[in-house]
């Protein structure tokens, strides 16, 4: 304890004697921390608003299309439609056990939508009860989504989307579940209404641009034979792959198409789609952290640069500390000391600034474009960690020069 005493009494003696110097190096490290902490809860930020809105098209789903084959098969030749009914939902949640949840989903546009005098040609979209879970399209409260008995006997019901229903009843408060609205001539009974949600993609259009109906209604109105695609979703993000090669043989048997033929079927896997979003995003980060580490490493070079020069300016001080019995060690450690201190100041005061940048641009109203910069403990632990590099070598190299001095060269100075 003592020996830290006297090591920081020196310090604090240092940095009096040179004030300019000494605020100058902090400068440089505090500069440099706030550039990596900055960067990267920026990045952090993004990535997270990012994956949060394409959550907003459905966890782990995939969507189904039909295609066309490339490859002769058992005497079919290539070229060959494949167009994709309601009864392969059926066949496909019977066959595939990876497959949790399956919905067809019909989608028409051209029809129009009025209420009173209001009218729009929203994507008019029959599905099964399962595409709320799929899909995210959750009911506000008091509403609710399609259920089976709607289904089963082709109710004129209707669950609106968001953006829908501010068009249809614009400066209208209140709910509007047990209203009507009319779909083309046809009268439908609004039984919800959906959530507002965070959605950056889409296949056919976004759901706050939607009107839900029971597929077999859509069937029954449009005489719509084919499905526009098949959504589905498996328990485990793992088992998404199975399913899919699952799913090529399935309806490979049934359309006479080779299951190898990956154009016979588009397929738009979630998943896939995340596993890419975070690579790319550990990309970027990895980018900012080397831009922000380039400033630190600057801020570090300052810090031995100085450490250097106080070397030089104690030089006679080290040879009476050895003289009178200090060891190498003992200089080292003083030395090392010293500049870890700077680093740590530097360090603490960049944090300082970093945290009060973050919370100033959280006022802003950027959130909808760079979401909201975070400091995320991941963002503390590399910043650390390039905090100790930084201190390591600034500090290691000019402490064992001064160590490795000949105490009688220093008296002579």
């Amino acid at each position: 304890m003592g020996r830290l005493r006297t090591v920081a009494s020196e310090f604090w003696n240092d940095v009096r004697a040179q004030k300019l110097r000494t605020s100058l190096t902090i400068l440089g490290i505090t500069w440099g921390t706030v550039a990596v902490v900055v960067l990267l809860a920026f990045g952090t930020g993004l990535e997270r608003a990012t994956l949060k809105r394409f959550h907003g098209l459905g966890d782990r789903v995939v969507m189904l299309f039909g295609g066309t084959t490339t490859k002769p098969f058992q005497g079919f030749p290539d070229g060959r439609s494949i167009r994709l009914t309601e009864d392969d939902a059926h066949i496909l949640k019977q066959q595939v056990p990876e497959i949790e949840r399956i919905s067809p989903e019909f989608s028409r546009r051209g029809t129009p939508v009025k209420h009173g005098r209001a009218i729009m040609n929203p994507n008019i979209t029959g599905c099964w009860p399962d595409y709320t879970f799929m899909r995210n399209v959750i009911p506000d409260f008091g509403g609710r989504f399609i259920n089976e008995e709607d289904v089963e006997k082709r109710r004129r019901v209707a669950v609106l989307g968001d953006r829908v229903r501010e068009m249809l009843f614009e400066g209208e408060s209140g709910d509007v579940v047990g209203r009507q609205i009319m779909i083309g001539a046809t009268p439908f009974t609004i039984v919800g209404v959906m959530k507002p949600k965070n959605q950056s993609s889409s296949y056919n259009s976004r759901d706050q641009d939607r009107v839900f109906i029971p597929a077999s209604t859509h069937r029954a109105m449009f005489g719509d034979r084919y499905v526009n695609n098949l959504v589905y979703q498996t328990a485990d993000p793992e088992a998404s792959q199975r399913a899919e090669e699952q799913v090529y043989k399935v309806l490979g048997g049934k359309y006479r198409f080779d299951p190898t033929d990956e154009d016979a079927l588009g397929v738009w896997d979630t998943t896939e789609f995340e596993k890419m979003f975070s690579y790319l995003f550990l990309a970027f980060n990895g980018f900012f952290a080397i831009v922000g580490s380039f400033t630190l490493t600057v801020g570090g070079i300052g810090v031995a640069n100085i450490m250097y020069i106080v070397v030089k300016e104690r030089t006679k001080e080290i040879g009476i500390k050895r003289s009178v019995g200090a060891r190498k060690a003992d200089i080292l450690r003083q030395f090392f000391l010293e500049s870890t201190a700077i680093v740590f100041v530097g360090a603490l005061i960049g944090f300082v600034l970093s945290l009060g940048v973050v919370r100033l641009v959280r006022f802003g109203d950027m959130e909808e474009f760079i979401g909201v910069p975070t400091v995320s403990p991941a963002v503390a632990i590399i910043t650390m960690s390039l905090l100790g590099l930084i201190a390591l070598f600034a500090g290691w190299f000019p402490a064992r020069k001064a160590a490795n001095l000949d105490p009688v060269e220093c008296l002579r100075q």
